[in-house]
């Protein structure tokens, strides 16, 4: 298993760093609504009355990916229609979803009902925008401000995870959240937070990184607790799939990456981030 893990990631990441430096953008651009697509299609899966409809379960996220790869052209190609124009969408999109995140998804990880039945209408129907919002910030970070922009930022999730990780493995007693995840602990959360900051800090004394831009836009003191916060919502994210998980009586939302699950479980923790991070930053302000 751990041999299959390792191999899935050095091929996940040879496919994610040879589109990022391509010279074209769209195949990055083309990756990122490929992985919000899968994620959507997951992410129903979990939540439609089981089992769920073929027709529906993978229609939505066909079209989906269809209307994300349209939105590519005209962002790409710089003269789209007005009702295109990224600021128009993720301007209401972007604090809409951000809205439901704050108040809907923290108020379920909160309750933790894993018992609850896994159908649910109102999240199947979120699941949609959620994954839009995730791929259309990430596209124009990256199309606005380039790679590293992207990177860093993703990178605050993949600290805040691994430092949750260890520090929960030889710190952690108490739990976080055990009905909905009995490995999370309060340890590990503590953790993942502190290592959100530090990474905010340090990556902010280079230009082009997102560290940069929110020091930039807040000042370095108030970038810091800005950084907790998103660390706190990278651990909803988590905390949010694996409810969804619990309700559905799934271990992984599917297992299109051997050794690793789905894609929704590589990027649970990015889906919530995505939108407050666009708006924090100030990048199509």
């Amino acid at each position: 298993m751990l041999g299959q893990r390792i191999v899935t990631a050095v091929i996940l990441l040879a496919i994610l760093a040879a589109a990022m430096m391509s010279a074209n953008p769209w195949w990055f651009v083309a990756l990122l609504a490929l992985a919000a697509a899968c994620a959507n299609w997951e992410w129903l899966r979990l939540t439609l009355p089981q089992p769920p409809s073929p027709l529906i379960c993978a229609g939505v996220p066909v079209l989906l990916f269809a209307a994300m790869l349209a939105l590519s052209s005209a962002w790409l190609g710089g003269a789209g229609p007005g009702w295109a124009e990224p600021r128009w969408i993720l301007g209401y999109a972007a604090p809409a979803v951000a809205a439901v995140w704050l108040f809907g998804g923290v108020t379920a990880v909160v309750r933790g009902q894993s018992s609850a039945p896994p159908a649910s209408l109102g999240w199947s129907l979120f699941s949609v925008p959620a994954a839009f919002v995730a791929w259309a910030v990430l596209a124009q970070m990256y199309i606005a401000r380039g790679a590293a922009f992207v990177v860093s930022l993703l990178a605050l999730v993949w600290v805040a995870d691994i430092a949750a990780y260890f520090a929960g493995r030889a710190f952690g007693k108490r739990k976080l959240a055990p009905r909905v995840s009995p490995g999370k602990t309060i340890a590990g959360a503590v953790a993942g937070v502190l290592g959100a900051v530090v990474w905010i800090g340090l990556s902010s004394l280079w230009d082009g990184t997102y560290g940069h831009a929110l020091v930039a836009r807040w000042s370095f003191w108030l970038a810091l607790p800005l950084a907790a916060a998103l660390g706190v919502l990278s651990i909803i994210g988590d905390l949010f799939e694996s409810l969804l998980k619990r309700r559905a009586g799934r271990k992984d939302s599917s297992a299109l990456l051997p050794g690793h699950g789905g894609v929704y479980d590589r990027i649970d923790a990015i889906l919530p981030v995505a939108p407050f991070a666009l708006i924090l930053s100030g990048v199509l302000s």
